[in-house]
């Protein structure tokens, strides 16, 4: 398998959520591999002068207008997280270390915290919240904030993160299929064009 998408991604982001619901689907349909880069948006747009559609009412409200709509299209489930916007970097230490350290559990990993985001509305800023939900899903939350505390998995996703500002990426979610950057969850059918011409 020589095709791939490498996705750029932050929990907090629910356009990233939507890519995450998708992506799987488009990678089996071109015989593609998805590779995660957890990365951290805030630094991100910090190194771009990028901000949150959140920061503009008018824009925010119409995002999640829009937003709800492709939820509907592709059949999942979507709520407003009244929570957001969420600081992540904790989140986004504890997904690179959990892919670092214990790659055979990354994959639940994430799924219970996007769920738990934007399917659940939690709180996960909230260390009482994240022990909760990590709990639910088998996880030991001492386990995972000894992770987030590993200098390795902080320079990891900090290098990830300056990786990403350096290939032109500028939000979330971004993909790439080799050179080509797709930003956001409503440019996913280049995605898919991009792969089936390789």
């Amino acid at each position: 398998m020589s095709k791939t998408v490498e996705f750029f991604f932050d929990l907090g982001s629910p356009a990233t959520y939507l890519a995450y619901t998708q992506l799987p689907k488009i990678c089996k349909q071109t015989d593609s591999q998805l590779i995660y880069r957890p990365m951290l948006l805030g630094g991100v747009f910090k190194a771009t002068g990028n901000a949150s559609p959140i920061t503009v009412p008018a824009k925010g409200r119409y995002m999640f207008q829009d937003l709800d709509r492709y939820a509907k299209r592709y059949g999942v489930p979507l709520k407003f997280n009244p929570n957001f916007p969420i600081n992540t970097l904790m989140l986004m230490r504890a997904v690179t270390g959990m892919q670092l350290r214990h790659s055979e559990r990354f994959q639940a990993f994430i799924d219970c915290l996007f769920h738990a985001l934007w399917v659940e509305g939690r709180s996960l800023d909230d260390p009482a919240t994240v022990a909760a939900v990590l709990t639910q899903n088998g996880f030991d939350p001492n386990d995972v904030l000894a992770l987030t505390a590993d200098e390795n998995v902080k320079a990891a996703l900090k290098e990830n993160t300056e990786e990403a500002v350096q290939r032109g990426v500028f939000g979330a979610p971004s993909m790439f299929v080799g050179s080509q950057l797709f930003f956001g969850q409503d440019r996913l059918d280049f995605v898919l064009e991009a792969l089936r011409a390789q």
